[in-house]
């Protein structure tokens, strides 16, 4: 049986796992890290920031590496979220546990303390108040979400028993014993995390949790089957955006109303361009004339020119879309061009600054 924290009385506290480079997501993270990426018209983070807020965080630790500072940037000391938030940073990777130990530094809490971790990547709906209800009232080593999918053998699995205790963490194999995969986000101890090793390369996946289980310490699973997504690739990111414009999973970070699309603060979209599936129009970008724009995250101050078509792709700031080019699961780096005529399928990719001339490709992966 599972019981809401209250937050109130004991100041929950985070650490947000921000330290990876993004590489399945280049050239998008080639400047900007992935949880800063614009989604649904926000940074990704502000999102996950919002839920934690709402689900009674109160303290959050970044845990930083690649392109650290610009977080700092992006959200201060976190007053607009109503969050106080320090940053550390790793001056060399050191893994999920590593990064959790390193971060645990500026927590204030005490050893009996939960402290909620959190992972940059990951959009989910579940309940965070019940998980750490659950980890409280049964005196949980750690609690971890577990999501269940349709398709477990793309993933390793998360077997419990009868009573919620985590078993034992499965690699991918094609005939999984669970559907239940781990989603990403955990309630420690305090004095768990503290057992970490320090200034070391660990892995909390591979290590901590694996060895926790053998030697019998309580590793609780939090099991549902609420929105859940990983947005590490191009395609993920796209519908992660989607996803919350459509109002799929709710936001309080959402910077206007769920629909069709999202059009930012000096966006300008012509009476007879279409644009649907959850697209956003990020700030100052242009949409001309019998454009088409489906399921796509435009970002700031680029143009989509007349009949052009874009779908299920990001085009980056400052880019060009000519009339005529066609987009469909494609990435445009900042500043690129698209001649007309071109057509770019199925995980084509534009590098930041590149221009392509008219009728110049049918299809690429790199470009």
């Amino acid at each position: 049986m599972t019981s809401s924290y209250s937050p109130e009385s004991a100041h929950l506290e985070a650490i947000l796992l921000v330290g990876g480079q993004g590489t399945r997501l280049r050239p998008l993270t080639l400047s900007t890290p992935k949880p800063l990426l614009p989604t649904a018209g926000v940074p990704f983070l502000a999102h996950q920031l919002a839920r934690a807020r709402s689900s009674g965080v109160r303290r959050i630790v970044f845990a930083t590496s690649y392109r650290a500072s610009m977080f700092a940037e992006a959200f201060g000391d976190g007053s607009a979220f109503g969050l106080s938030l320090e940053y550390m940073t790793e001056e060399t990777p050191l893994g999920t546990g590593g990064a959790i130990r390193n971060a645990a530094q500026a927590l204030t809490c005490g050893p009996d303390a939960p402290v909620l971790v959190l992972n940059g990547d990951i959009l989910s709906g579940h309940d965070i108040s019940e998980q750490v209800g659950m980890h409280v009232t049964r005196r949980a080593a750690i609690t971890l979400h577990l999501t269940e999918v349709d398709d477990p053998s793309r993933f390793g699995c998360v077997p419990t028993d009868e009573e919620g205790r985590v078993t034992a963490f499965l690699e991918k194999t094609p005939n999984p014993v669970t559907n239940r995969i781990n989603a990403g986000c955990y309630v420690f101890q305090r004095s768990v995390i503290d057992r970490i090793p320090e200034g070391q390369v660990i892995s909390v996946e591979r290590e901590t949790f694996p060895g926790m289980i053998t030697a019998g310490e309580l590793v609780l699973g939090y099991a549902d089957r609420s929105y859940w997504l990983d947005v590490g690739t191009p395609a993920a990111f796209v519908q992660g955006s989607c996803d919350l414009v459509l109002g799929r999973l709710p936001s309080p970070a959402l910077p206007g109303p769920c629909g069709e699309f999202l059009t930012m603060p000096g966006a300008e979209v012509s009476p007879s361009a279409k644009i649907e599936g959850g697209s956003v129009v990020g700030p100052r970008a242009v949409v001309e004339s019998d454009a088409s724009v489906h399921g796509s995250v435009l970002d700031a101050d680029c143009v989509i020119e007349s009949g052009a078509v874009v779908v299920d792709s990001v085009v980056g700031a400052q880019a060009r879309v000519a009339s005529g080019a066609v987009l469909r699961n494609a990435v445009i780096g900042d500043g690129a061009v698209v001649g007309s005529g071109n057509e770019l399928l199925a995980g084509a990719r534009v590098w930041p600054g590149v221009r392509l001339p008219p009728n110049a490709v049918r299809f690429s992966s790199d470009v």
